[in-house]
This record gives structure tokens, C-alpha cells and sequence, in this order.
């Protein structure tokens, strides 16, 4: 057959299967067979897997890039800044923009992140935002991308006449609202109004699930007693803060009958909220990270303020039953997708995670200043891989299931997160396991522009020696060597997953 690609003697895996010595034939960027021994012409390119795992390309839903506005720590922005594709004052921006984020995923397997365009809380249009985003993000990516749009102010035109444009004009199917935050926070008759618009429109409503007046009154009260250190973030922001808001939210969503990705669930408090909605059929979806799998809260408590590195929202929690209770969320299907909330600031920068010490009470600083988030893009996937698959706690399928299969699925990716004929060849081969060395993670070797990782010192079992877009090459054997421009803007269609049931809790329909 006519390719330009064909992968050799793989063990192919999929949401479903795997199949030990399979090749994978590529023409146009596009997989057109799979199976053993194809025949290909000559001049086709060749690449030995050796026998090693085959997976599909990594699909990270939830991916913050080139957002120079700082939202987690109550300043008070009101309108976006038109940037027409270049960051502001560079040289005092602390996080990764599209090139240094998206070399940092192809080195870790993934080939398509969702990240966000940012609507700020007097901007009148959501039009002009996703425009402005575009412009940041063109020719600036080594792997394709999509846009969600974060919602903070949902007037009328925007959800009525706006709404309707990002899903035909722009190919956005989902938005993110946030029930924290003063300057992103949306109040429940707001969500219900967001909600309303996207039942009709199939958009995916994300939202971030944490009750704002508890953490604000937690907040206050430990600073009146001094407990500002890193690791009284997590003080703020106990569990049930989650869980409350969670099942509210779910709630919400089952009077207005639409479904939605409660994200980065961090306890089983919330999970179990989750667990529960699901058992009575309705359409929520749950997302964790690797954070809270991999990282429990001692992390924040590191130095007198060096836990600043680990503090993000929801917190990295205390109690290990809750990183089991996260596990136990993945592998019987609570979770339906895997992401790495990748949200990160450099540590040693005035205007990254040092913040956290502009107001005094040294050298501890204030947990309430210390901007929220962390760098995981790169690590997301060789960190289930390894930590997952490879320790035995979830199967090779369930890996690819949330990690690239249902990301896909869930944010109408159609020709991303699986290996079979007529999807994109975006592929990840593994080391084949016996002839790799395992190592712990020094920050030093990942690709991102940020100078630290959480995961430093966690040891590996094994990395992506190649990772393939559309058929090309764009990182092998630790080096990247795709070009910058190769990345692509995907139009999404609506969901795959199922959605409104047309059950309702009283005569009310919209």
C-alpha cells in the first residue's frame, strides 16, 4: 500500500483493545490501516516500536497558555487587553505562552491541549476575546489546539447571540465558569442562564467547583490567628468546601436537564457526589489531575515558604484516603477524563509564586497573595503511564480511555484520541520496557519555560521516545524536533458523550 509512514511490530492499545505485533500504516497525516505485517512501498518511512506500547496521542483538556491576567489571588481586572498576538511586557511574564507550553507537551506525549480564552468581568463581547486569543496562539504551537472560553460576565447578548457564534463560526463547543474567584465567580441564577443557552447549543459547560464565601471566611479568620504559610491553603479550603459546591452545581444541572465536567476533583467527598449523580443517570462528567493522585498536602509545607510551589485550587488534600478515593474514582469510571490543569508560574519571579510575600508576615508570607497553579503538562501522561499502568493500578486501556479517548469524545474532538483507520496518526511509542532505565524527575529535563515541578524526584518507569502529529515525527529520543508552526487549530464539534435526558423536576421546560 501507498504510505508514508508505517509503524512496525507495536503493542497497538486503544479505550478498548490491544494488539500485540501490529503495524500501523499513515498516508496524508491520516491512519489508514492497522494490523500485522502491512506491505508498504518503497520509500515509505519505517519506524520500529520493538515491540513497545503504541498508544494514542495525549488529548489534554485543561491547559492555561499566553493568560497574562492573574485572577487567583482577588485583583481586580475588569476589561481583556486587546494584545493583537503579542504578550505584554514579556519580560515580566512568569508563565508558559503557547510555544514554551506546547514544546513542553509533545515532549510528554501530547498532542492536542484545549486551553482557554478568558472573558473578563466587564468585557460586553466573548467575540473579540476568542479573536485576540487566536492571534496569541497562531503559528505559535507545536501540537494542535482548541479554545474553551471562560464566562464571567453571561449578559443576554452573549448567551443568546454570542453563544451561537462560537459554536458555528469558531468551532468552540464548551465553556468553563468558575464558582470561585471574585474577579471570574459566577453567581447559581448566573450558571443557570449559561446553563440554559448551552442545553440548547450542545456546549459543554466545565465548571469549577468551590464555595467562594467559605473560603473567603476561612481566609480571613486564619490571618487574624497568623496561619499564613503555603500549606494553610489547603486550611481554607477543606474538602467539604468542594463537595458543597459540587453538589450544588450538580443540582443546578439537573433542573436545567444539560450535562457537565465538574473539573480538577481533588477529594472523595466530591467524587462521591459525582459517583452518585452518575448512578441516577444523569449526564455529569468528572475530571481529576495527576496532583491529586500523586501529591498529598505535606508538599505546601516544604521550607518556610518553598511549599508555594504546590499550591493550586482545589488544594493538594491531606488525607491519603482521598488520593485513593481518586484513584478508585478512575478506574471505575467516576472520572471521565484525566487533565493536567496546567496553570503554572514560575517560582523565583516578583510576579509568580513570590507574590505570595509582598505583605508581609515573613518569611512565611501569605497563602492568600501566592497565585494559584501548577506546571503538569508534560508529566501528565508519563505520570499515569508509569505511576498507572506500569504499578498495576489501572489497565493499559483504562490509561488511553482517560487520557486521550475521552477527552476526545467529551469535547467533540472526532478525528483525535484513538488508533484505527480515518483518526489523525497522532501516536506516542514507549520505550519497550526492558531496554529502558528508570530515572527521578529533575526539572531540568522537562521542556516548559517554568523553573520548577512538583514532581521532582518521583521516578519513572518509562517515556515517550517518539511522539507523532499527523503522521510526523515532532519528538524523539528527548529532543523535540517539530517546528513551532506545525500545531493546528481544531474546530470541535459537540459532544460525543451523552446529554440532556429530557427528564425534568417539574412542569418548568425551556
Amino acid at each position: 500500500m501507498d504510505f508514508d509512514l508505517v509503524v512496525r511490530n507495536g503493542t497497538v492499545v486503544t479505550a478498548s483493545d490491544i494488539w500485540e505485533s501490529c503495524d500501523i500504516g499513515v498516508k496524508d497525516g491520516t491512519i489508514v490501516a492497522v494490523g500485522p505485517r502491512l506491505l508498504a512501498v518503497p520509500g515509505a518511512q519505517e519506524i520500529d516500536a520493538e515491540g513497545a506500547f503504541i498508544t494514542p496521542g495525549g488529548v489534554d483538556a485543561h491547559v492555561h497558555l499566553s493568560q497574562f491576567y492573574e485572577t487567583t489571588v482577588g485583583v481586580d481586572i475588569d476589561h481583556s487587553i486587546i494584545t493583537n498576538g503579542v504578550i505584554p511586557d514579556p519580560e515580566n511574564f512568569a508563565r508558559d505562552t503557547f510555544d514554551t507550553g506546547t514544546r513542553s507537551a509533545v515532549a510528554g506525549g501530547t498532542t492536542t491541549v484545549i486551553t482557554f480564552a478568558s472573558q473578563m468581568k466587564k468585557d460586553e463581547s466573548i467575540i473579540a476575546v476568542i479573536e485576540d486569543y487566536h492571534k496569541l496562539a497562531k503559528d505559535q504551537s507545536y501540537c494542535d489546539y482548541a479554545f474553551h472560553v471562560i464566562i464571567t460576565n453571561p449578559t443576554p447578548q452573549i448567551v443568546e447571540d454570542e453563544f451561537p457564534r462560537m459554536v458555528d463560526e469558531y468551532g468552540i463547543t464548551s465553556v468553563k465558569l468558575y464558582m470561585t474567584y471574585k474577579p471570574l465567580r459566577l453567581l447559581d441564577y448566573q450558571i443557570l442562564d449559561v446553563m440554559y443557552s448551552a442545553r440548547k447549543l450542545g456546549i459543554t459547560t466545565m465548571v469549577h467547583a468551590e464555595n467562594s464565601d467559605v473560603i473567603d471566611w476561612m481566609t480571613q479568620h486564619l490571618e487574624q490567628k497568623l496561619m499564613t504559610h503555603p500549606y494553610h491553603h489547603g486550611t481554607s479550603r477543606p474538602p467539604i468546601v468542594e463537595a458543597e459546591a459540587t453538589n450544588r452545581v450538580i443540582c443546578l444541572a439537573e433542573l436545567m436537564d444539560t450535562p457537565i465536567l465538574l473539573v480538577h476533583i481533588s477529594g472523595g467527598p466530591a467524587t462521591k457526589h459525582i459517583r452518585d449523580a452518575q448512578t441516577r443517570l444523569l449526564p455529569i462528567y468528572g475530571e481529576t489531575c495527576p496532583q491529586y493522585m500523586f501529591l498529598l498536602a505535606d508538599s505546601m509545607r516544604k521550607g518556610d515558604f518553598e511549599g508555594a510551589k504546590c499550591v493550586c485550587s482545589p488544594p493538594i488534600r491531606e488525607d491519603k484516603s482521598d488520593q485513593d478515593a481518586i484513584w478508585a474514582g478512575i478506574k471505575n469510571g467516576t472520572f471521565t477524563i484525566v487533565s493536567s490543569d496546567h496553570a503554572p508560574r514560575k517560582y523565583n519571579h516578583p510576579n509568580g509564586k513570590q507574590r505570595g510575600l509582598k505583605d508581609g508576615n515573613l518569611p512565611y508570607g501569605k497563602f492568600r497573595l501566592i497565585p494559584n497553579g501548577l506546571p503538569g503538562v508534560e508529566t501528565r501522561v508519563p505520570l499515569l503511564f508509569s505511576g498507572g499502568v506500569l504499578s498495576g493500578r489501572i489497565s493499559p486501556q483504562k490509561f488511553v480511555e482517560v487520557t486521550s479517548t475521552n477527552p476526545a469524545k467529551l469535547y467533540g474532538l472526532k478525528k483525535k484520541g484513538s488508533i484505527a483507520p480515518g483518526f489523525d496518526a497522532d501516536l506516542v511509542i514507549w520505550y519497550p520496557q526492558t531496554k529502558f532505565q528508570s530515572f527521578k524527575l529533575t526539572n531540568e529535563m522537562l521542556h516548559h519555560a517554568i523553573d520548577y515541578t512538583p514532581f521532582e524526584g518521583i521516578e519513572f518507569k518509562n517515556w515517550p521516545r517518539y511522539t507523532i502529529i499527523r503522521g510526523k515525527v515532532v519528538f524523539s529520543h528527548g529532543e523535540v524536533v517539530g517546528e513551532m508552526v506545525y500545531g493546528q487549530y481544531i474546530r470541535r464539534e459537540k459532544s460525543l458523550l451523552p446529554g440532556p435526558r429530557d427528564v425534568w423536576l417539574s412542569e418548568w421546560r425551556p
